[in-house]
Parts: C-alpha cells; sequence; structure tokens
C-alpha cells in the first residue's frame, strides 16, 4: 500500500489526482499541468513535496564525512548554507543527487529523492566511516515548495524569516503561518522565486492552508507532479531515473560544476571521475527542440545517420514556450548547438536541433 504524506486529505479536498509516485500517493495535478505550470511562472503554486527523504548526519567527523560522500566541496559552506551535490559509487555514476544543509559543523542534514531514500540511507551509513551518527529524519517533517514571482511578497506577511535578504542556496529556522520551529531554504526547482518549508507533519496542514488564503487574491494554486516536472524541464534541471543515474557519471551529465576534483580531499568515486575527465566524457547531454511536430517522450531513440545512437531524457511541450523541448543523452562527438538530428517518435523520424538552455529565461 502507498504510503500518504500529511497533506493526503488536503489533496483529496482539492480534488487532486493521485497517482502512486515512488510509493507514496501523490497528487499529479488538480487543475490540469498547464494551468498550474503557468500559475507558478505568473504567480505562485505551492507543491507538497513531503515524499522526499531528509539523513541527518552528525557528531564530530560530520564534516569529514559529508566531504568524503558527496561530490562537492562542503568545506566552501557555512551555518546556514545549502549546497547542492551528488552522490557517487566507486565508478563515478551517480547514486542521488542531493541538497546538503549545514546547521553547524558537525550537523548536516541531506534531502535526497523519494526514490533512492532507503538506498541512500543504507549507502550513508555503509560508507560512514568516522565519528558521526547517521538518522533518517524523514518522518519529522512535511515539506512545501511555495514557488512564483509574487511567493517572496506573499511569505513577508506569513513568516518572520526576511526571504528578501536571504541567498540563494541558504535556510534559516524561523515561523510560518505562526507554526514555529520551521526550516524556510531558498532551494528551488523551478526557477522561480521562492522557498521551501520544512514543518512538523502535524502542523502542515495549517501551514499548507495559510499560504493557499493568503495567495488566493494573487493566484496561487496547488501544483502537482505534473506541472513540477515541466518547470524544471524548462530549465534543464536533471531529475534522478532521467537525466542522471547509476549509469550516467556527473561529467557527462553537465554536472561538471558541483564535482570538486581539485580539492585535497578524497571523495567516493574521485579517482574514477578524475579518468573520466582526463579521458573526456563519452556522451553529453543536450537540450533540443522539435523542427518537425511531435513531442518527445522518456526513452525516445535519437537517431544518427540513420540508427539509434542516443536516448530521449526528458521531454515534452513546453507550457511557457508552446514549443516541443526535451533533454537527451548523446554521444560525445553528436551534433553541437544549432546542428539538427533525428528523434523516433513512435516509429516515425522527426528532426530536432540543439538549442541553448535553460529553455525558459525569465523576462525581467
Amino acid at each position: 500500500m502507498a504510503k500518504r504524506t500529511p497533506l493526503y486529505d488536503e489533496h483529496v479536498r482539492l480534488g487532486g489526482r493521485l497517482v502512486e509516485f515512488a510509493g507514496w500517493d501523490m497528487p499529479v495535478q488538480y487543475t490540469g499541468v498547464i494551468d498550474e505550470h503557468k500559475a507558478v511562472r505568473n504567480a505562485a503554486g505551492i507543491f507538497d513535496v513531503s515524499h522526499m527523504g531528509e539523513i541527518e548526519i552528525s557528531g564530530k567527523d560530520a564534516e569529514k564525512c559529508v566531504q568524503h560522500l558527496t561530490t562537492n566541496d562542503i568545506k566552501k559552506t557555512f551555518d546556514g548554507k545549502a549546497q547542492y551535490s551528488i552522490l557517487c559509487n566507486e565508478r563515478g555514476t551517480v547514486v542521488d543527487d542531493v541538497i546538503v544543509y549545514r546547521f553547524n559543523p558537525q550537523k548536516y542534514m541531506l534531502v535526497v529523492n523519494a526514490s533512492n531514500l532507503e538506498k541512500d540511507f543504507e549507502w550513508i551509513k555503509k560508507n560512514a566511516n568516522f565519528e558521526v551518527t547517521v538518522t533518517n529524519l524523514s518522518d519529522h517533517f512535511a515539506l512545501m515548495a511555495f514557488q512564483g514571482p509574487k511567493a517572496p511578497e506573499i511569505l513577508r506577511e506569513l513568516t518572520d524569516v526576511d526571504i528578501a535578504k536571504m541567498e540563494n542556496y541558504s535556510f534559516a529556522k524561523g515561523s510560518v503561518a505562526g507554526k514555529e520551529n520551521c526550516i524556510i531554504a531558498k532551494t528551488g526547482y523551478t526557477g522561480e522565486p521562492g522557498a521551501e518549508i520544512f514543518t512538523s507533519p502535524e502542523n502542515a496542514v495549517a501551514v499548507w492552508q495559510a499560504l493557499l488564503e493568503r495567495g488566493k487574491p494573487f493566484g496561487v494554486k496547488p501544483a502537482g507532479l505534473g506541472a513540477r516536472d515541466t518547470l524544471r524541464l524548462e530549465m534543464k534541471y536533471s531529475l534522478y531515473g532521467h537525466e542522471i543515474n547509476d549509469d550516467i557519471n556527473p561529467l557527462e551529465a553537465g554536472l561538471g560544476w558541483v564535482v570538486k576534483l581539485d580539492t585535497a580531499d578524497d571523495f567516493i568515486g574521485k579517482a574514477a571521475l578524475l579518468k573520466i575527465k582526463n579521458d573526456g566524457p563519452a556522451r553529453k547531454l543536450v537540450g533540443f527542440k522539435m523542427v518537425d511536430k511531435g513531442i518527445p517522450r522518456e526513452g525516445y531513440p535519437v537517431l544518427l545517420a540513420g540508427k539509434q545512437a542516443g536516448i530521449v531524457t526528458s521531454g515534452t511541450m513546453s507550457p511557457s514556450l508552446g514549443e516541443a523541448i526535451g533533454i537527451a543523452l548523446i554521444p560525445k562527438n553528436g551534433p553541437r548547438m544549432d546542428e539538427e538530428f533525428f528523434i523516433d517518435i513512435r516509429g516515425k523520424s522527426r528532426k530536432a536541433v540543439v538549442v541553448k538552455t535553460p529553455f525558459y529565461v525569465k523576462n525581467l
């Protein structure tokens, strides 16, 4: 039986269409993917992401442990700072992508993908050969993402944290809608301003309802997994199981900026990634738009010289652009910027072209 977040009854009340996702009953949409997507781009939307996992690493060697487990340089952070990073295996491929929250040098929290929580927890415990304690805190949190150009203005009325003064990828403790001991973070996944709100499961409904009620005059809507996917795809943000997995390394996935190979510290997968960097990654991820009619979908073959040479990792009809867009994993010597190639869409060869990403750029 699928698990339910603390906001399950709210999703039912609001008419959300629930699907099983990563072992959870989650809303894929309420009023429709396009409607919710545009609400986030133009006003704000609220997502239930309580299915995500939270793993704490604490103790004397917490910083050393996190540095060993992740590809980024955690020493560059400070208290109240978050960092996007990768858990790699010894082969240099991706166990998961994570956000690391530094509370202090002896306490870090990793937010991991729902589908990988148990795997990640076991992986971290297995490789945490330091004076640390590894704790799965996932049941202690409900998590909401409140995203959109109007989100900061709405949140200003509901929290004692000055979000306007917070840097991206930072977080602070405070109250939201009168509920204490929340964590407010700026680590969004949509390309829009806003915040992620960690609260206790018992306070989740009150915070959710307050955000919707306060946001109603602005056009705020609840948004499901469908809109979350189209929004992140327009930004070319990676999704585990699509652009990254245990067969794809972060260098070919375009995530070399979070792989710090020049630090003195060792991390799991560093030797393999150094070799991949020296040899040159065999594949690359590119963003593309369709030239011919057709909507690309995950798993569709990429055709070069008439033969399959790659695969579409994500694709959709962009609600913001009104164009069919996607991301493809292709050989390193495959098409470059502005060059055309073909995708097999339901047995028909359809032309696409490599384009600059992110696909969607906000007109400020």
